[in-house]
C-alpha cells in the first residue's frame, strides 16, 4: 500500500527545541487519516489516535485536555506537547498536510490519494 511506502522523519518541535523525534515514520498514513479525523463529525470533539498498519499500537494521538490540546506518542507514554487551542491545531494539521503532498509530489507521485483536511 502507497500510504505506507512513503516515510519521512517526524519531529516535533516546541520552543525551538526537538521534543520528539521519529525515523522512517509514515507521513503519507498520518496525513491521510487526519484529514479524515478533520472531515468527521467527531473532530474537536473526540481524540484522534493513529493505528498504523506498521504498528500494532497507536503512534500518534491528539488528546484534548482543560488547558487545550496536545500532541502525544504511544511509544513514550510520558510525552506530550504544551497545549495548544483547536484553531492552532488545525492550522499545524493543514501545514503538516501541506508538506506531506509537496514531499510527495516531489517524488513525482500525485498525491490525490490523501483527501483534503
Amino acid at each position: 500500500m502507497l500510504l505506507l511506502d512513503i516515510e519521512a522523519e517526524l519531529s516535533m518541535w516546541e520552543q525551538g527545541q526537538v521534543v520528539w523525534r521519529e525515523e522512517q515514520f509514515p507521513v503519507a498514513e498520518l496525513a491521510y487519516h487526519l484529514a479524515l479525523w478533520l472531515q468527521s463529525p467527531a473532530a474537536g470533539h473526540e481524540n484522534f489516535e493513529l493505528d498504523s498498519m506498521q504498528s500494532e499500537e497507536g503512534l500518534i494521538r491528539l488528546a484534548s485536555s482543560d488547558e487545550g490540546w496536545r500532541i502525544g506518542s504511544i511509544v513514550r507514554p510520558d510525552f506530550w506537547t504544551s497545549p495548544v487551542t483547536w484553531d492552532v491545531l488545525v492550522a499545524e494539521i493543514k501545514q503538516f498536510d501541506r508538506d506531506v503532498r509537496e514531499g510527495i509530489a516531489a517524488m513525482g507521485i500525485e498525491p490525490a490519494f490523501i483527501p483534503q483536511p
